[in-house]
């Protein structure tokens, strides 16, 4: 690994390199503590109320709790096929970068070998596998509503922020003949979304003009055409390497002003196998940006 210069010009390169990687971990955690506790000492109540009004990372979200807990419940309530259950606020460090396409500078690291969760898919991969490690027999379907933290810079539109609150679906298992639990899993994320937009939209939310795009790519594409097929969707190709199971799927919402948005997005990754040591092991994951529906499609959102 290469730090940045200024770092190496601050505490030397050798410094750095015991720092990463010579000091077991208990020891760099217990480092970290120190230097973090000196620091929380050294601050001020006028510091810490300047930084409450500026860093986005801290602001409240712009969103009515009430409006959020009453999507959250008509989404979970769709999804009656799948344990809900309530993530932790953090995950074991890497639980992004290690499995998927992401860089480790898009998460907020936390101390004690923890990261803030910034996507319940990757946490819900792991809970995935410790449970099929147990009964690899059983499939299994998880689905959670969870407020994500993402580091990189959020874009300058409304609705978008450093923190946001995501409704998210998983479905892990042993593929079987034809890839019949492949196709299954798409085909139950994809209703059980459509499912809870019908219940949303008999809220009042704008959630009702709707479309189904399913990606595939070439080595996928009898799959793809199998579930547009299935899920009277389009079929389109697949170029995004972050789907590593060659599948992605996006339900297209039309706002109000007439804009489409993709409020929905799914597929399927090669991470199960991955972290549960098992090449028959396929995972599918979905996420929903349920903060979003509250603010650009709510009933009472603007226009």
């Amino acid at each position: 690994m290469t730090a940045r210069p200024w770092i190496i010009d601050a505490v030397g390169a050798a410094t750095f390199e015991r720092l990463a990687s010579g000091l077991a971990g208990s020891q760099l955690q217990s480092l970290l503590l120190d230097v973090m506790q000196a620091r929380a000492a050294a601050r001020s109540a006028r510091e810490l109320t300047a930084q409450y009004g500026r860093d986005a990372f801290c602001v409240p979200a712009q969103v009515d709790a009430r409006a959020m807990l009453a999507i959250d419940a008509q989404l979970l309530a769709a999804a009656g096929r799948f344990d809900a259950i309530e993530l932790s606020p953090v995950a074991p460090l890497g639980a992004c970068s290690v499995v998927a396409p992401t860089d480790q500078n898009r998460v907020l690291s936390a101390l004690r070998g923890t990261e803030v969760v910034s996507d319940p898919t990757n946490v819900l991969a792991l809970e995935c596998a410790h449970r099929l490690r147990s009964d690899p027999a059983m499939d299994h379907h998880l689905a959670t509503s969870h407020r994500v933290v993402r580091a990189q810079p959020a874009p300058k539109l409304a609705g978008y922020a450093q923190h946001f609150r995501l409704f998210a679906l998983a479905s892990g298992g042993i593929e079987r003949q034809d890839h019949a639990f492949t196709i299954a899993a798409v085909a139950l994320h994809v209703d059980t979304i459509l499912a809870g937009l019908d219940r949303l939209a008999a809220l009042g939310c704008a959630v009702v003009r709707r479309r189904v795009e399913i990606l595939a790519t070439p080595a996928r594409r009898s799959l793809g055409e199998r579930l547009a097929s299935m899920l009277d969707a389009d079929l389109g190709v697949l170029d995004h390497p972050y789907y590593s199971g060659g599948l992605r799927y996006r339900i297209w919402v039309t706002a109000r002003d007439g804009t489409q948005a993709p409020l929905a997005d799914g597929g399927s990754f090669d991470w199960l196998h991955r972290l549960a040591s098992n090449r028959r092991a396929v995972f599918v994951a979905s996420g929903l940006g349920s903060q979003l529906i509250a603010l650009q499609f709510g009933a009472s959102a603007p226009p």
